[in-house]
């Protein structure tokens, strides 16, 4: 009896993912657990593992195509099964007939589109996944992330769910997001206007298009989301980086013998860890739909890294009770895995704050972008030696100065606290002494 292997949850608030390997071929054997494909999401490829034994007797998707949680991805004979001869192509399925081709009339219970399988979806490998509806009018076809008891409560709330805006991680909404828009609450306009069309550029020239990478859709959707959500300001400061410089060179070998590099990144981590639990408004969250400020007993501290695929963010959690060297150990292995697209949703997942340093390829200071539901982010540019006053000489002397800005949620912090916060950051830099004596 044949086997049919559905994808699973990938990770929270995720229903789909591009396929961008397939592992197996027709009457390969497999084992449980033997990994079948490989699944691009938002933010992380993943390997989707085989539930049962047997043989595969068909592949359902194919790379580049879009798959849904629930999708049949595999199906499998029984162990033994004979396996088709070299240049044997598989038995052909019976085609759906026309009752069976006709979508069902009523909606699953988790209020998901059903997904294709079989032949369908065999027949269908370059159908592009249906945008998700950014206002009131959807057909209900759109990817939502949110799971299926937000969606049921959406419908006894009368609320349309493709016009909630998401405050989760990714835009995930949650029962919050659905009740606070069934109250009035901020929810996508009734009546917005679609994207603009563009114009046809090839009337000037030689085009190409490609498709998003699922990082990249992610990225949109989470800028946007952020952009028109909250209210940000940026805070400027340098530190005065010497004395750091200093302590990193000459810790660097005792690093470098338990197979970590000790990077600024890895120190700033410290600090910002010794700094949220003074400050511990940037280590909050704000809770819209019951008017609350939600502020973590945990410190957990997402850092930017700059890979070929586009920018992720893994969460280091629990910075502040580790060291500066378990931390530079972390970091250095999720950043591999961030470059090797091994990150798994967990690795992602559960940030505070985040820190983002562009100190490697340049810069005189920008304006990073705050990821809901955290309300600040710590943006590094390039470190340079500067003239800077000493008035205990009178001299200028040089002094390697580091470019710090934060950008935070004006909706909870003032701008005097974001100044005390990148001040008392900064002070930590050129006093690393200070965390000991106050954190």
């Amino acid at each position: 009896m044949a086997t049919e292997v559905k994808l699973p949850e990938v990770g929270e608030g995720i229903e789909s993912g591009t396929v961008v390997g397939v592992l197996v071929s027709v009457g390969d054997e497999v084992k449980r657990d033997q990994p079948l494909i490989e699944l691009e999401t938002d933010k992380a490829v993943v390997e989707v593992p085989s539930s049962a034994d047997g043989v595969v007797e068909s592949i359902n998707v194919q790379e580049n195509q879009e798959a849904k949680v629930g999708q049949v991805i595999v199906t499998l004979g029984a162990a033994g099964a004979a396996r088709p001869a070299d240049g044997e192509a598989p038995a052909p399925e019976a085609p759906p007939s026309e009752a069976s081709s006709k979508p069902a009339s009523s909606e699953p219970s988790g209020g998901e589109a059903s997904a294709p399988t079989g032949r369908q979806a065999a027949e269908q490998p370059r159908r592009q996944p249906a945008p998700r509806p950014a206002a009131a009018g959807g057909d209900g076809a759109g990817l939502v992330p949110a799971a299926p008891s937000v969606r049921r409560l959406a419908r006894e709330l009368g609320v349309d769910i493709h016009q909630v805006q998401g405050t989760g991680i990714l835009g995930r909404i949650s029962a919050t997001d659905v009740r606070t828009s069934a109250e009035g609450g901020p929810s996508a306009p009734a009546g917005a206007p679609a994207p603009a069309k563009l114009p046809d550029f090839s009337r000037w020239g030689e085009v190409e298009r490609k498709a998003m990478s699922g990082i990249r859709k992610a990225t949109v959707r989470t800028m946007a989301g952020a952009w028109s959500s909250v209210p940000m300001v940026t805070q400027f400061d340098k530190a005065d980086s010497t004395e750091l410089e200093r302590l990193r060179q000459r810790y660097k070998p005792q690093a470098e013998a338990i197979g970590a590099k000790l990077t600024p990144t890895a120190m700033l981590l410290k600090v910002v860890a010794a700094a949220l639990k003074r400050f511990p408004d940037f280590n909050a969250s704000i809770d819209t739909g019951s008017q609350e400020i939600v502020y973590k007993h945990y410190v957990n501290v997402g850092v930017a890294v700059d890979t070929d695929a586009g920018l992720l963010v893994p969460v280091i959690k629990n910075a502040d009770r580790k060291n500066v060297l378990e931390l530079a150990q972390e970091l250095g292995e999720l950043a591999e895995k961030a470059r090797n697209r091994k990150l798994t949703p967990d690795d992602m997942q559960g940030g505070n704050f985040s820190v983002s340093n562009l100190g490697g390829i340049g810069g005189t200071g920008f304006t990073p972008i705050v990821n809901p539901p955290e309300v600040a982010i710590l943006g590094v540019s390039r470190s340079a030696q500067e003239p800077v006053f000493d008035p205990a000489t009178g001299q200028f002397d040089a002094r390697l100065m580091m470019p710090l800005s934060v950008t935070y949620d004006h909706r909870l912090i003032d701008g005097a606290a974001a100044a005390r916060f990148l001040r008392w950051i900064c002070t930590a830099i050129e006093e690393p002494f200070l965390m000991a004596l106050e954190g």
